[in-house]
């Protein structure tokens, strides 16, 4: 997929939101969804998405609703840290096939980072189990402020 293009709503995260795909959520309000990856690079991966704005990249998102979303990314990060105490939070952003991007609707990567666990590659990890997501989700959530 380009960096420019029509929204598909038949994306994944599109189909979360409508309910058609199950998720771990870890905190949401009217405009945001934050979520567990289900392949997570690391322990605690977040993925934090609107709920409100059909973006693609970040270069269709309204500014107003994009500041939503990057308030919620920086109160998961908050989050993360308090429950699990990384050494480093690495978040990342993608746009377009060529900048990494894989599901085409705007969404932010907060991934908790140790200094003796290597991060798994964007797109190659094998898929989590549900429980043990769920667990981290519950910690997390447990953590906002």
């Amino acid at each position: 997929m380009s960096l420019h293009g029509p929204y598909d709503p038949d994306n994944i995260f599109a189909r979360i939101l409508r309910g058609d795909m199950p998720n771990v959520t870890v905190w949401e309000d009217d405009d945001v969804l934050a979520f567990m990856d289900v392949f997570p690079q690391s322990e605690g991966h977040v993925l934090v998405i609107s709920k409100t704005a059909h973006a693609r990249t970040l270069l269709d998102i309204a500014p107003e609703a994009l500041a939503r979303v990057t308030a919620a990314v920086q109160r998961i990060a908050r989050a993360v840290d308090k429950a699990l105490a990384p050494d480093g939070i690495s978040v990342m952003q993608f746009n377009g096939a060529a900048g990494g991007q894989t599901v085409f609707h705007l969404h932010f990567h907060v991934i908790p980072r140790w200094k003796d666990r290597p991060m798994k590659g964007h797109g190659h990890a094998p898929m989590a189990d549900t429980q043990a997501l769920r667990a981290l989700a519950d910690r997390i959530a447990a953590a906002l402020d």
